[in-house]
C-alpha cells in the first residue's frame, strides 16, 4: 500500500541561498515542492517539482502561485549585505512591503493552510545593540520598536501583518527571524552578499602571504547560522504550533575580526587585516537568544562557525577560481584571434 503523499509546500524566493536549500530539504523530506522567485538558482538547478518565473510584486503572480499550496515558506525579499541594506532602504521597503502584502492576502485567498514568514533580527531596536558585548536579544525586546532602517522596519510591520492575518482570518502563520546564515550556493560578491560570503571572497582573491580589508574596526560582533541548521529550523518551527515570532540563529558571538581570523585559518593562508573605518558596519553587537527556541522546539542550531566556514570558504574558493581560469580563457583567445 503506497504512503499518502506529504503537502504541497510552495518556496517563494526559490531563486535565492536559503531558498534553494529549503527546497531541496523538503523536496528530501518527501514534500511535493513548487519554487517561485524571479529568477532560477545562480550555481545550480532546482530539486523544486514545479518552478514558475514570477515578479512576485504583482498580485495576480501571488495568486498565480498558491493555487493548490498547503504551506507557503515565504522567504523571497530584496535584500542584501550591510552595505546594501543601509544604502537603498525606499526599495528595498517598497518591494518587500508589496511582497509580503500580497503573499499574505494571495495565501488568505487560495486557502493556504499554514504560511511561514521569513523575518529578520534586524527587526530589534538599535538602542539594545550598541556594545560588542551585547546581551542576547530576546523575541520580546522587539517593543517599544526601533528597528533598522528600512530593511528591518518592513520586516517588523510584516510581522504584524502576519499575526492580524491570523487573528481577523484565521490564517495560521509563523515568523522565524533569521540571524545572519552564511554556507555553500550563496551569493559572494556584487554587494547584496553577507559578512561570511564576502570576508571568504577577500581571502581566496588575496595573494599569500597578502592583506584584506575588513569594514570598520573589527570589534563589532554577531552570531551566525550554517545553512543546513537554518532550514531544518524552518521546517520544524513551521510543524510546531507556536504562532509567535522565534529567533533562528546560534549563540556563538564573535567579532568580524574573529570572523576573519576562523575563514583565514580555513585558507591556510597568511593574511593580515586592514580596517576600512569608512565603511557601514551596522550596529555595535548582535546575538540571539534561544531560551524560547529550544523550549518550543526541543532543538537549536548546531554547527559551530570554525566547522561551518570550512566548506563554505571552499566553495567560495572554487567559484572564485573557475571564474578566473574562464577569464584567462577568454583573454586568451582573443589575444590569439589579434
Amino acid at each position: 500500500m503506497s504512503k499518502p503523499m506529504k503537502p504541497w509546500a510552495l518556496v517563494t524566493g526559490a531563486g535565492g541561498f536559503i531558498g534553494h536549500h529549503l527546497v531541496s530539504y523538503l523536496k528530501a523530506a518527501g514534500y511535493r515542492v513548487r519554487g517561485a522567485d524571479i529568477k532560477r538558482p545562480e550555481y545550480s538547478g532546482t530539486d523544486a517539482d514545479e518552478f514558475m518565473l514570477l515578479d512576485l510584486r504583482e498580485l495576480k503572480n501571488c495568486q498565480t502561485c498558491t493555487i493548490g499550496m498547503d504551506r507557503v515558506y515565504h522567504l523571497a525579499a530584496d535584500m542584501g549585505g550591510i552595505g546594501y541594506i543601509t544604502g537603498s532602504h525606499a526599495g528595498i521597503a517598497y518591494n518587500n512591503s508589496l511582497m509580503n502584502l500580497y503573499m499574505l492576502e494571495a495565501s488568505r485567498c487560495n486557502n493556504v493552510e499554514r504560511f511561514l514568514f521569513s523575518s529578520s533580527a534586524c527587526v530589534y531596536p538599535q538602542g539594545l545593540q550598541t556594545s560588542p558585548d551585547v546581551t542576547p536579544l530576546r523575541e520580546e525586546d522587539a517593543f517599544p520598536a526601533e528597528p533598522e532602517e528600512g530593511y528591518g522596519l518592513e520586516k517588523l510591520y510584516a510581522e504584524k501583518l502576519c499575526q492580524y492575518y491570523m487573528e481577523d482570518y484565521g490564517l495560521s502563520t509563523r515568523v522565524v527571524r533569521f540571524h545572519n546564515v552564511y554556507g555553500p550556493l550563496g551569493t559572494y560578491d556584487g554587494g547584496r552578499e553577507k559578512a561570511p560570503a564576502a570576508m571568504c571572497r577577500k581571502v581566496a582573491c588575496a595573494p599569500n602571504p597578502g592583506t584584506i580589508e575588513v569594514w570598520g574596526d573589527g570589534k563589532q560582533t554577531r552570531s551566525f547560522m550554517y545553512i543546513d541548521d537554518c532550514v531544518e529550523g524552518i521546517h520544524r518551527i513551521m510543524r510546531s504550533d507556536y504562532r509567535e515570532p522565534l529567533n533562528l540563529g546560534t549563540d556563538e558571538l564573535v567579532s568580524v575580526d574573529e570572523l576573519a581570523e576562523i575563514v583565514i585559518t580555513a585558507s591556510e593562508k597568511k593574511i593580515a587585516l586592514v580596517h576600512d573605518l569608512t565603511k557601514p558596519q551596522g550596529v555595535r553587537g548582535r546575538n540571539s537568544d534561544n531560551t524560547r527556541l529550544r523550549a518550543v522546539l526541543q532543538w537549536e542550531p548546531q554547527m559551530t562557525l570554525r566547522k561551518g566556514i570550512a566548506p563554505t570558504y571552499h566553495w567560495i574558493a572554487e567559484q572564485m577560481a573557475a571564474a578566473a581560469s574562464v577569464e584567462m580563457s577568454v583573454t586568451g583567445a582573443s589575444v590569439a584571434a589579434e
